[in-house]
């Protein structure tokens, strides 16, 4: 029995609501400086690499912390990390010293940051939310962070016109330390086991024991298989609209941030959505469900060149994007052995880092080539294909059973 967690994960969603609505205005805001400073290709792709592969080759061993040590000081830790380094860009911005790669080192702190706090955060959840409880919890997790992706970019996109880059920069240390400031003060839990268990194993033994741990566990091999296709075929999607929407319908500034509106609305109620119906009693059948949306709007989206329509199947594409991720997130919290829960959410991150980016690297050069309505209706077949085959695996279908309801819960 969790006592009191209505209270701890009010607190702890609040403390990372205000984390994120920072970090992700001021995120927004350096990307779209570096594009308006320098207007290059290479610098937006030196930007995603710093943002993304640090994040890649951290999360294993963050992976591996957030079973050994405690995980509110891994969320806080980064948090503060993050802060100092944002600070001291933005006073050596004021100072004159103005250069790119500044903000590409912050980039890189940033996305280190991340790989650190996502296994603690996601491996938290389940220790302070019953079972029966975690659909609901992950599904309002996800629409507070589809809120923040709606807010964000409109309120970056205004402040820039407001104010230079080193005073946005100061909105994430203040969100940062009122994050903390909740965390130590407010939430209250206990260690899990490892962090008071003292162990002389090393990180690489921690590290092949999560692996091995993965790879003898049928449905999270074939769960990650089916998700890094998920991931790797949604890449043009997600990264590459905003170049077909200037190929079809011109450059307009509102288009870009229509679609991103739409996206972000979507999710929203994707999230409501989940939280008030709580997908099918069997996670996997909800899982296969938004990954068939995706997969079949995906072909949609290419098949129809109408800016109205396209404004519409974006939106479509945002609920299901809740409807695909809160069962899969729950399914893991619910099946995994608490003892090695962050290592796996920690190659969870590695896949998560990684499958979108590498799909660019794929498919953005293709898109030269390509119309990228071929792409689109080619990625969503595969991803439609793949949606049928994950609906009828058997060991993801066992794996999505519901664990059976607890006893004495408040």
């Amino acid at each position: 029995m969790k006592l009191n967690w209505k209270k701890n994960i009010i607190f702890f969603l609040s403390s990372q609501t205000v984390s994120l609505f920072g970090s992700s205005l001021v995120q927004y805001a350096m990307t779209w400086y570096i594009m308006l400073e320098t207007q290059s290709g290479l610098m937006m792709t030196i930007s995603i690499i710093c943002g993304f592969l640090p994040t890649f080759f951290v999360s294993p061993f963050a992976g591996v912390w957030a079973d050994r040590y405690s995980r509110k000081l891994l969320i806080i830790l980064p948090d503060a990390t993050i802060a100092v380094a944002t600070l001291f860009a933005a006073i050596v911005f004021m100072m004159g010293y103005r250069e790119i790669w500044l903000i590409f080192v912050v980039m890189a702190i940033r996305g280190i940051g991340q790989g650190v706090q996502s296994p603690a955060v996601s491996a938290i959840i389940p220790q302070i939310v019953p079972e029966d409880k975690l659909m609901k919890v992950n599904a309002a997790n996800s629409t507070i962070q589809s809120a923040m992706m709606l807010v964000s970019p409109m309120l970056a996109g205004l402040l820039m016109t407001l104010a230079p880059i080193e005073q946005i920069f100061f909105i994430d240390v203040i969100t940062a330390i009122a994050a903390i400031l909740i965390l130590l003060i407010l939430l209250r839990i206990e260690s899990h086991v490892k962090n008071v268990d003292h162990q002389a194993r090393g990180y690489f033994h921690d590290l092949r024991l999560g692996l091995d741990y993965v790879l003898h566990h049928k449905f999270m091999k074939q769960i990650f298989a089916f998700c890094a296709i998920f991931y790797v075929m949604a890449g043009p999607v997600a990264f590459l609209s905003p170049l077909q929407v200037t190929r079809l319908f011109g450059a307009d500034e509102w288009r870009l941030a229509a679609v991103e509106v739409a996206f972000a609305v979507g999710m929203m109620v994707g999230g409501i959505i989940m939280m008030s119906w709580g997908g099918f009693k069997n996670r996997h059948y909800t899982l296969s469900f938004g990954f068939f949306i995706f997969a079949l709007w995906t072909i949609i989206l290419g098949l129809l060149p109408l800016f109205w329509a396209y404004l519409a199947i974006m939106l479509i594409l945002g609920v299901s994007m809740p409807i695909f991720n809160t069962p899969f997130m729950v399914i893991l919290q619910e099946k995994i052995d608490p003892d090695y829960i962050g290592r796996v959410f920690g190659f969870f991150g590695m896949l998560s880092s990684i499958g979108m980016p590498f799909g660019i690297l794929v498919f953005g050069p293709l898109s030269d080539v390509i119309s990228l309505n071929w792409i689109f209706v080619g990625t969503g077949i595969v991803m439609l294909i793949s949606s049928i085959l994950l609906f009828v695996n058997k060991p993801l279908l066992e794996a999505g059973k519901p664990l059976p309801a607890p006893t004495g819960t408040i």
